[in-house]
């Protein structure tokens, strides 16, 4: 089942030579001249003759585009060619098939009600399950702090009650009938704005898609409504799933309101530290759920690639995206993980292995490393906090083993592969010129890299992505002999690294700095064994509890 297509994506939708891209203002024509301008932007240099010889293909190649572009792309069309992280000499982990969930027997409502806003899924479907609240009750608690809590944090785009209302009706008819789904049955939850509902907009965070009706509903949508699961907020992402600002403004950490929730799962890492949801559905690329987790002090897991639908949910990088939860804690992000993640139909790059986690293995067993001196070097608070949390750890029984992130790798190149997959996706942005309608247009912008993505060479893409088959080979070498690799959640190649290889990472909290601002840091596990980070990092924060830290005031 496992393909060795180490490259990705069409060369057609991304091969606009640069040689074109200096053209003249007759955007029909260009001429020698042009072509000669271009040499400098690929870094060659071409004779007259070798220019004469090739100006006719140019054209040729030219008329080629533009006969393309008649051909409209809808937003599920992935690429022919598809990315995957499977690299040689790698073998599959055991995995379990499903996990039996414990629902307490004897949670009660809080002497203080706000105080369930911070309940963790478990605790809130006890209270379901036991008929102590009505999911009716519980979506109307979290509907109303959505409401009280937008125009501080500015975390949601749409507030679904008629549909969370519905649901949760729904959810609550079943449960007094006997007929019981499971543990997220009636249980609120958000998702990042990239995810199509039907009935509503799925705007991207972006001013251009503002008013867009996507008559679809997304596969990871989908899977939380069968397991009875109430949608009550499509939150935000920042614009075209870029940091936290978005066309109705910016949206805010919790903990410090004159900060941003970073991005671009902003809106679900805030929603979710605030306590305006119990959990949220966010995406990552290159850091968009390890970074608004981080910011806000929740625990975001971000699958394998391929491990969850992508059906639904606008592109960014075909080769790069993955959806994951960001919740109270490792528990709560391995329950919704459970129900979200398997084979999809409409989403190719899926697979279709089982999962299940048995919490009664000792954590001692886990073959555990960490990146020494990424760690030792990082002279901050939260430096501090991960040599902290790494004693935690031998107190557990667990002795972590110094080792690094691989060496004479092109960390600095790799940027051209997300860059030019969005450009792909975004053509038609670019090309109509609504891409100035966004709202930040500075030159580290969305808007700006769209832009420029029209002149990356579909030579250099494909170098690219040869040496990241390099780097998977890399990283296989690195993660054989360990089950969990321990690293800051930023300030190092990991972040990359792992979003280029596509292996799974849970970033959980580590305590506060001296800022009383959330710090954290990242498990990185094996393809597929996303098992082994969720034991580690439940184990952590039982012996912690970091993860019951929440922001004052809400």
């Amino acid at each position: 089942m496992w393909h060795k297509f180490k490259f990705s994506h069409p060369i057609f939708l991304l091969s606009i030579s640069m040689f074109l891209l200096s053209c003249s203002t007759n955007k029909q024509s260009f001429t020698k001249r042009d072509v000669k301008k271009s040499e400098k932007l690929i870094g060659l240099e071409f004779s007259k003759r070798n220019i004469d010889t090739l100006y006719p293909y140019l054209k040729r190649n030219r008329s080629g585009f533009d006969s393309l572009r008649k051909y409209p792309l809808e937003n599920d069309v992935f690429p022919a060619v598809r990315f995957d992280p499977v690299p040689f000499g790698f073998e599959m982990p055991e995995q379990l098939d499903g996990t039996d969930w414990k629902i307490p027997e004897d949670v009660e409502i809080p002497e203080h009600y706000d105080d369930l806003a911070f309940y963790t899924i478990p605790q809130l479907a006890s209270l379901i399950k036991h008929q102590k609240i009505s999911s009716t009750e519980l979506t109307q608690f979290f509907l109303a702090r959505l409401k009280k809590y937008q125009p501080t944090l500015q975390c949601s785009i749409s507030i679904t009650d008629s549909l969370a209302l519905a649901q949760a009706k729904r959810a609550d008819e079943e449960i007094l009938a006997g007929k019981y789904r499971g543990i997220l049955h009636g249980i609120p939850y958000g998702t990042k704005d990239l995810m199509a509902v039907p009935g509503y907009t799925t705007t991207w965070g972006a001013a251009p898609y503002k008013d867009q009706m996507i008559d679809q509903t997304a596969t990871v949508i989908q899977k939380l409504e069968d397991a009875g699961a109430v949608l009550v907020a499509k939150l935000v992402s920042g614009a075209l799933a870029r940091g936290d600002v978005w066309f109705g403004g910016k949206t805010k950490n919790p903990w410090d309101i004159t900060q941003g929730a970073t991005g671009s799962s902003a809106g679900s890492g805030s929603a979710t530290s605030a306590g305006l949801v119990p959990f949220a559905l966010g995406t990552e690329t290159l850091g968009s759920i390890t970074s608004p987790s981080t910011r806000n002090g929740v625990t975001g897991l971000r699958p394998t690639y391929g491990r969850v639908s992508r059906h639904g949910v606008m592109s960014l990088s075909w080769s790069m995206d993955k959806v994951g939860p960001l919740g109270r804690n490792a528990e709560d992000c391995a329950i919704v993980f459970s129900v979200i993640q398997g084979k999809d139909k409409n989403d190719l790059t899926t697979v279709d292995l089982p999962f299940g986690i048995d919490w009664n293995k000792d954590p001692k067993n886990l073959r555990v490393a960490y990146l020494k001196n990424d760690v030792e070097k990082d002279t901050t608070e939260s430096g501090n906090n991960i040599r902290k949390a790494l004693e935690v750890l031998k107190e557990l029984g667990i002795e972590p083993t110094a080792i690094e992130m691989p060496k004479d790798v092109p960390y600095r190149g790799f940027d051209i592969i997300l860059r030019a997959e969005a450009g792909a996706f975004f053509d038609d942005l670019v090309r109509t010129g609504d891409v100035d309608l966004m709202v930040e247009q500075d030159q580290r912008s969305r808007a700006n890299s769209l832009r420029q993505s029209r002149f990356i060479p579909a030579v250099e893409y494909l170098q690219a992505n040869r040496q990241r088959q390099v780097l998977i080979q890399k990283m296989q070498d690195l993660m054989k002999d360990y089950d969990v690799l321990i690293s800051p959640s930023f300030g190092n190649d990991q972040l990359l690294a792992t979003n280029l290889t596509g292996h799974p990472v849970i970033a959980i909290p580590t305590g506060l700095d001296k800022k009383n601002h959330p710090t954290s840091m990242t498990f990185v596990g094996n393809l597929y064994d996303e098992a082994s980070i969720l034991l580690l990092a439940k184990a952590y924060q039982d012996k912690t509890g970091f993860d019951e830290m929440h922001p004052p005031g809400y």
